[in-house]
């Protein structure tokens, strides 16, 4: 197989378009382009302005500016894409089923199928086709079986190639990875894409296996540090039983290194696109093999993050004398977590739901998500009408604003900046008695009760 000169990748989200732009970055002889049907996702990547990237990632404006337009382009053409490339890949969305069997649990392939198929329909030569989604085990196969009957005898070969990559430090993720996983049957076309990779990326950090322990590790990945949330979130209840401090047992039990301190901070829960949604896959797969010890272990991750939203929220309600009706609840943070515009799976989402059935009025700043995007996620719940979404909840520019004549503070997002304001202009503009509730244990405690406010932060 001689060397790849032109790379497709179908999907400008999340991981297509940052990491399509790492590669293009650093293989400059290499021409790629990102393809989707969403006209307006890429004007945005096209924008001249590059404040306007559909991604909001720290350093990916840079990375963009060197690249696009000398070997990275963004385009809706996905057939002529497709035909000139020799390597295409699978980034699209894998949400979990809303509907059928495997609701709520299992991934929902039509996006990838419908992209194998577009590919069989529209390719007359060999194609190397990885799939960079995060996939069930086995996906490969379904992918293989459509390429291969198309009968026009062009040669498909699928490598599994998943991105671990944390939202926010994707660029720095995918500059200096702590490995990169390839998985597939062919050792011509591993070896193609190790070479891709290879540009800047040292050889004994690239790991090869076979297809399914590839397509599997990228689940049991995400689990593992899910997991380890959960176990903390865990133990953070038991610390508001017993008296003892989350910070400081998280503190002694990460000093062992075979524990590690990564992953040990308590928080109102994980989100993200991933941690929830490959959990709910591994449990799904773990069932329909019939392995029913291992499929509510998993599940179990899960239930625990749900609990700790309810949790919080519940903390919020008995605190304020047990009711919040009428009352003005700020939320300083919506996105699941600092640096990124990234909303899905938030926890703030989650809070609030529960808040506003108790008919608090919820006043929302986030330094990344618009309005739009607030409004979406709630109306996405179907709680409630969105005109009901509309009345109890507003969306301003400016924290002050959201925390002038509030009831309560509610820090949902481990923003930065949350821990530079002017708490005593905060203090004197909000009601009294006046209360935060750190879902992110951002604050300084000693500081705030100080100024007189009544301050509650997980797991103390």
């Amino acid at each position: 197989m001689s060397k790849i000169k032109k790379i497709t990748c179908i999907g400008a989200g999340y991981v297509g378009g940052p990491t399509m732009s790492v590669i293009a970055q650093k293989n400059p002889n290499i021409d790629i382009t990102v393809v989707d049907l969403n006209q307006a996702r890429i004007a945005a990547w096209n924008d001249e302005n590059l404040e306007n990237l559909p991604v909001y990632e720290p350093g990916l404006d840079a990375v963009v500016q060197e690249a696009r337009g000398r070997n990275l382009f963004f385009s809706t053409d996905v057939n002529k894409a497709i035909a000139e490339a020799d390597m295409i890949f699978i980034s699209v969305n894998t949400p979990t089923k809303t509907y059928g069997k495997g609701k709520g649990q299992a991934a929902d392939l039509k996006y990838i199928e419908l992209c194998a198929r577009q590919i069989a329909e529209v390719a007359t030569s060999d194609k190397i086709v990885v799939e960079k989604s995060t996939l069930p085990v086995r996906t490969a196969e379904a992918l293989k079986s459509i390429l291969d009957h198309t009968g026009n005898g062009v040669n498909f070969h699928i490598l599994s190639n998943p991105e671990f990559l944390a939202e926010g430090t994707a660029i720095t993720d995918l500059h200096n990875p702590d490995r990169v996983l390839i998985g597939g049957e062919n050792a011509e076309a591993i070896e193609a894409l190790v070479q891709v990779y290879e540009a800047w990326v040292p050889r004994e950090r690239i790991l090869t296996t076979n297809l399914w322990s590839s397509e599997l590790s990228k689940l049991v990945a995400n689990a593992f540090l899910a997991q380890r949330v959960s176990s903390i979130n865990a133990i953070s209840e038991l610390c508001e039983a017993t008296g003892a401090n989350v910070d400081e047992v998280s503190k002694a039990i990460g000093q062992d290194s075979r524990i590690g301190s990564k992953f040990l901070k308590a928080s109102v829960g994980f989100g993200g696109s991933c941690f929830q949604k490959d959990i709910l896959n591994l449990v799904y797969i773990a069932r329909s093999y019939n392995l029913r010890e291992v499929a509510d272990y998993w599940e179990q991750v899960i239930l625990l993050n749900d609990h700790q939203k309810t949790r919080f929220a519940e903390k919020i309600i008995q605190t304020m004398y047990n009711t919040v009706n009428g009352k003005h609840i700020g939320f300083l943070g919506w996105a699941f977590k600092k640096d990124t515009n990234d909303t899905r799976e938030s926890a703030a989402i989650y809070v609030a739901d529960h808040l506003l059935a108790e008919e608090a009025t919820v006043v929302v700043y986030d330094p990344k998500v618009t309005a739009e995007q607030i409004y979406r996620d709630l109306d996405y719940l179907g709680t409630r009408s969105p005109e009901d979404n509309r009345r109890l909840v507003r969306v301003v520019n400016d924290p002050y604003e959201a925390l002038a004549g509030a009831h309560a503070a509610a820090v949902l997002t481990e923003w930065d900046e949350f821990k530079t304001y002017d708490w005593t202009r905060i203090k004197a503009d909000m009601k009294r008695p006046s209360f935060v509730f750190d879902g992110r244990k951002l604050l300084n405690r000693s500081e705030l009760e100080s100024q007189g406010f009544a301050y509650y932060a997980i797991g103390e």
